[in-house]
């Protein structure tokens, strides 16, 4: 049983990353979270694969799925999510060598921390400031969302205003689960706690999507009314 929702909830996380990501992509033009959502869908695919293979940690996939964590902990679902989500709240425009020049950060990063996954924090002192640092960058990430949640309420969006609060506090539960708090009750493996860290970040690919389009919606609708007016005009 428990597998079969561990699996489910990858499988959520990558539906929602791929098809979310392309519509981010599609809609609205906006490279930055279509691709981060891409990456957390790609992600979600290894760490699938490398689960079905007998989940070896010597396997190659085992080093490419915790890239994939670094990348997205550090860079992709922090710095990433603020830059792509303030196009909404600030008109934020950033161009080509903006975009590419932040994923190459991403990617630096992803390959540097990737080695400080598994340590003991209790001896490895490197190990244990690379987890505080995921924590305050998740806590600074979760500043702007309130925000950006504020944006919403202000807007008429109550219910995607709830919704993204709810989520936004999940994710921060599960970034401070993640290295300091082990559930107690879970297995070797930490399936448990896989399923629900795999269940929310898939939910914040689905939330954060609706949210952007119910600002972008409100954001635009004056605009259009505008332009409407200008061409009615004799």
């Amino acid at each position: 049983m428990r597998e079969a929702l561990f699996l489910l909830a990858d499988l959520w996380m990558i539906f929602a990353g791929y098809f979310y990501g392309w519509r981010f992509i599609r809609r609205y033009g906006n490279h930055l979270l279509g691709l981060e959502w891409m990456v957390v869908a790609t992600s979600g695919s290894n760490f699938l694969l490398w689960s079905l293979l007998g989940a070896d940690g010597g396997s190659v996939l085992y080093d490419v799925a915790y890239f994939f964590d670094a990348f997205s902990r550090s860079v992709g679902i922090t710095l990433i999510l603020v830059m792509g989500l303030r196009r909404v709240t600030h008109r934020y425009r950033p161009g080509l060598a903006v975009d590419v020049g932040v994923f190459a950060v991403a990617v630096v990063a992803g390959l540097f921390l990737r080695r400080f996954h598994g340590a003991d924090l209790r001896t490895d002192h490197a190990a244990f400031a690379v987890a505080v640092f995921y924590v305050v960058v998740n806590l600074l990430t979760a500043v702007f969302l309130g925000y950006f949640v504020k944006r919403l309420w202000d807007a008429g969006a109550r219910g995607a205003a709830i919704r993204t609060a709810l989520v936004t506090a999940a994710g921060t539960t599960i970034a401070i689960t993640y290295d300091f708090l082990p559930l107690p009750f879970d297995d070797a493996n930490r399936t448990i706690f896989y399923t629900a860290a795999l269940a929310t970040w898939g939910t914040q690919g689905f939330v954060y999507f609706r949210a952007y389009r119910a600002l972008h919606d409100h954001v635009a609708a004056p605009v259009a009314r505008q332009t409407e007016k200008a061409v009615a005009r004799p």
